[in-house]
């Protein structure tokens, strides 16, 4: 009996390490009905059916798990859904991974890999990416992917574009409504033409536009993200694929049905997706806004401001002074632009025109690109591959230039081929703003001289001054001796009054005057005597000694020392300052 519970315990383990070691795996003999779900080993996405919004139709998807909202990433069967909860998932006798419904014999949706050839060849695998693979059982070759079919969500680490060994060309599609997964009027895709360019269609027609991929730097409000595009071109694809360098942050981009690429960045804390980045979202994004040869240039998202490119002017100038540009721009009559003095002109930070059919050379400097346009009459303009990372590679566009977007602060440069007429105006008008810029800059470093100048004057003489009356006049008066002296509340507490007249020690004016030797008494004055007098430095000073029988009083004293202080006359000398110790006051 305790044998038979022990053998029963280890069955039981060995059935739940089992289980717990397949919930990432479907595999043969095993069909995963309506109401099973794969979860990924991380526990990061789950597949089994579901029913979107208000549908009650049954799909397989794959879906972020964990969430409180189910967000879908992927549908098999978006066109084909089961009418009830009677579908299964299972693999058929090739080897295919098929969805069936009420047990009908043939498959609403399969992966169809024409190679399979044995229904216990192969296994399907739910990946932390998102990505459901179908792996060879024996050689672990993944045969098929769901990667390789997005619906309406790009993921990290998911390709977009062309395969060129099979012809696959991977794009995303937006859904048709909330409540339907079929595909919709939308679709995101790489362009592998020319210099490849990621694009938003919309019914068929070119809606908005990426320009050529570089790297990107994405910020959210949450912190830094860096978001690296990387396009792959070769003789074996045209590729993007963007990943997230921090690998705990939950990314994906959804193009949504109303006409709009969307990229969510999900918040765990606040439990939400939050949208930080959309196109379009100005009018300058939608695609050909100026029409041909135009340059969009919008100061804000509701703002137009359609230019023409230099050598072109407006088609309809009725149209285009109504601000509607949609009719593009043509070139001027009778200009000559081969072989006849022509040029090009240089048109900073721009999106460059629709690049996805540029002749394309990878090997030419930026030099040497300006003289193949040049030699070749039918190049309309030109440019490097990429700025970013140096001028190398040449852009050369033939026939008109559509989608050109103007930025303050971001973009390459486009050089457009012009006649000798208006090279030599622009080049008149360059050098015209160079001469405007270094006068302007001229003038304003000459004004900041001077000020500074000014300013280091001032400073100076009033250093010089402060550092003379110290010089002059040793000033020991403290507050408390002050204080003591009536009739003079209006000396401040540094010994000096409101009319700011400083008070000096009695002691060095007397030594300066031979302690008023009567050789150096200049004359006789209201109130007592005037005496010359030389101070330590050589300044040579006048000094009025009130007489102590002259019957004036502190009152008096200073108020003419005040009266003194306030006149200015050429025939008057300024006073230095005054002197009060005890009984004597000069």
């Amino acid at each position: 009996m305790n044998t038979q519970t022990v053998s029963l315990h280890f069955l039981c383990l060995f059935l739940l390490l089992h289980l717990i070691d397949s919930l990432d795996t479907l595999v043969p003999n095993n069909p995963m009905k309506d109401g099973d779900v794969l979860v990924s080993q991380a526990r990061k996405f789950a597949l089994g059916f579901f029913s979107p919004g208000n549908s009650s139709l049954r799909y397989v998807g794959i879906w972020y798990f964990g969430q409180p909202e189910r967000t879908v990433v992927w549908v098999a069967n978006r066109e084909k859904p089961v009418n009830d909860t009677s579908g299964v998932l299972a693999f058929d006798h090739y080897g295919n991974l098929v969805i069936r419904e009420n047990n009908g014999s043939l498959p609403i949706w399969s992966t169809n890999v024409s190679s399979m050839t044995s229904n216990n060849s192969a296994t399907a695998q739910l990946l932390d990416s998102g990505n459901l693979v179908l792996n060879h059982d024996l050689s672990k070759v993944v045969i098929w992917q769901s990667f390789d079919y997005p619906t309406d969500t790009f993921l990290p680490s998911m390709k977009l574009g062309l395969d060129r060994r099979t012809g696959l060309n991977r794009f995303v599609t937006s859904w048709k409504s909330k409540d339907d997964p079929a595909p919709g009027s939308c679709s995101y895709r790489l362009e592998p033409t020319g210099y490849p360019e990621v694009f938003l269609y919309k019914d068929g027609a070119p809606y908005w536009r990426g320009g050529p991929v570089t790297v990107r730097v994405l910020k959210t409000a949450y912190g830094f993200i860096y978001s690296n595009s990387t396009i792959v071109i070769n003789a074996e694809e045209v590729t993007e694929m963007y990943g997230i360098v921090d690998a705990s942050v939950i990314s994906r981009i959804v193009v949504h049905e109303s006409g709009s690429v969307k990229h969510f960045i999900w918040h765990d804390e606040e439990q939400r997706w939050t949208e930080f980045l959309y196109y379009p979202k100005e009018q300058c994004d939608y695609y050909g806004k100026c029409g041909s040869n135009g340059n969009c240039g919008a100061n804000n998202a509701d703002q137009l401001d359609c230019t023409c490119l230099p050598g072109f002017e407006p088609k309809s100038p009725g149209d285009w002074y109504l601000r509607d540009g949609s009719g593009g721009c043509k070139r001027r009559q009778g200009v000559s632009l081969c072989q006849s003095g022509e040029g090009f002109v240089k048109v900073k930070q721009l999106k460059l025109p629709d690049t996805s059919t540029v002749h394309v050379d990878m090997n030419l400097s930026l030099k040497e690109c300006e003289q193949e346009c040049l030699r070749d009459c039918n190049c309309t303009a030109y440019s490097s591959a990429n700025e970013s990372m140096g001028e190398y590679g040449c852009l050369k566009w033939y026939g008109d230039l559509v989608d050109a977007r103007a930025f303050s602060d971001a973009g390459q440069n486009l050089y457009v081929r012009v006649d000798a007429i208006d090279l030599a105006r622009y080049r008149k008008r360059s050098t015209l703003v160079k001469k405007v810029m270094a006068a302007t800059v001229s003038v304003s470093v000459l004004v900041l001289l001077l000020l500074g100048c000014l300013v280091y004057c001032l400073l100076l003489n009033r250093k010089r001054d402060r550092r003379g009356r110290n010089h002059l006049f040793s000033v020991t008066t403290s507050s408390t001796y002050i204080d003591q002296i009536p009739g003079l509340k209006d000396l401040n507490s540094k010994g000096r009054r409101k009319t700011d007249v400083p008070v000096f020690d009695f002691g060095s004016v007397a030594a300066a005057t031979s302690n008023f030797s009567s050789a150096n008494e200049l004359g006789q004055g209201g109130f007592g005597s005037v005496y010359k007098g030389v101070m330590n430095d050589g300044t040579e000073i006048a000094v009025k000694r009130l007489s102590k029988y002259s019957g004036q009083g502190n009152e008096e004293f200073k108020n003419e020392v005040m009266l003194i202080a306030k006149l200015q006359h050429r025939n008057l000398v300024k006073i230095l300052g005054c002197c009060i110790q005890e009984d004597e006051n000069c």
